[in-house]
């Protein structure tokens, strides 16, 4: 069965596997504070030389999200988000376990905006200490439909969080396709628009990771001590530190999102040349048809995907290319999808 339900469903790259096993009888510092680790952090910040950001490593996404969050926030402070975002969808509740309130706005395109920010926050403040306090603003980017903020959204948003003394997060799980999906911004202009970010390796080819670039200095400061207490402080904390100092020697965590990216623009090229309606179109590595009933079962069958929306007569699927994806695998789903546009 081919398999485009998720950029995860595979180990890593050979590359971290060679270093996995080149290092293995070697011996480091537990927690994130080993030489590995050490190195890794100097090549990211590599990529943004005029900024000073300090850099943690975690194990996943989730944790991750939580661990920023709680560190930022007071107990009566929330957090506004889109209604499409990964806290508000797919973290159980992770948030909100810990006491911080996620506000929720209709998404536009999987995006926020500033007007919708501005009528989340006067909304909480009309009866003020009545309600929790907007005190941040979360953004995925790319997002959770595979579409990604332009240089001037980033811009439009620190203005609106600037004026109303919010924090700007970004959720980068999926920061690779988004950063070479086209956009006029690199790693390094990040730092002028948000205050803390992520960088996600789980699915940019690594077996597991998330690096943590923490940029504005009020929030530097003790956040390891969040980080233990949230549980996200690993004691073999090198096996993170090394899969990212793989991924970024060589540019090997850009090529591969280039590869996801552009083994998507395949299969999404040839989704429009077959007539298929699209619920979003994105330039990364996530695309959602819209199929019909016969044409779900008959593709269900034969891959290994994801329902995004069940309608009544129809499905919203969604497709997603990873490191591991080869263009014999596009070939072959392209010739399916042919073959169900008939049906």
């Amino acid at each position: 069965m081919l398999f485009f339900r998720n950029d995860y469903g595979k180990g890593c790259i050979p590359e971290i596997l060679e270093a996995l096993q080149n290092t293995n009888e070697n011996d480091y510092e537990g927690y994130g504070l080993d030489t590995i680790s050490k190195q890794a952090k100097e090549l990211i910040s590599s990529h943004m030389p005029d900024h000073n950001p300090d850099i943690h490593f975690i194990h996943g996404g989730t944790a991750t999200n939580l661990t920023m969050i709680r560190s930022m926030l007071r107990s009566y402070q929330a957090i506004i988000a889109c209604d499409s975002a990964h806290i508000a969808t797919h973290e159980t509740g992770a948030i909100e376990a810990t006491g911080h309130k996620v506000i929720t706005v209709v998404n536009k395109a999987g995006k926020l905006t500033p007007e919708s920010i501005r009528k989340a926050y006067d909304e909480h403040m009309l009866t003020y200490e009545h309600m929790v306090y907007p005190k941040a603003i979360y953004i995925s980017n790319s997002t959770e439909y595979g579409t990604v903020y332009t240089k001037d959204e980033l811009i439009d948003l620190r203005a609106i969080c600037d004026e109303l003394d919010l924090y700007l997060v970004m959720d980068g799980a999926r920061l690779g396709v988004a950063l070479v999906s086209g956009v006029d911004y690199t790693l390094h202009d990040l730092p002028n628009w948000v205050d803390i970010f992520t960088i996600g390796a789980t699915k940019n080819g690594a077996l597991f990771g998330e690096a943590v670039v923490i940029v504005n200095d009020e929030l530097k400061e003790d956040f390891r001590f969040v980080m233990k207490q949230s549980g996200s402080m690993l004691a073999k904390g090198w096996l993170i530190g090394l899969q990212f100092l793989t991924l970024f020697q060589e540019n090997r965590f850009f090529d591969i999102a280039m590869h996801e990216n552009n083994m998507a623009k395949a299969i999404q090229d040839g989704i429009d040349a077959f007539g298929y309606p699209m619920f979003m179109k994105t330039n990364t590595n996530q695309i959602f048809p819209i199929v019909t009933k016969e044409q779900f079962q008959f593709l269900s069958d034969k891959i290994s995907f994801e329902v995004w929306e069940k309608r009544e007569n129809s499905y919203v699927i969604r497709f997603v290319t990873g490191f591991f994806t080869k263009k014999e695998d596009v070939v072959e789903l392209l010739s399916l999808l042919k073959k169900a546009s008939q049906l």
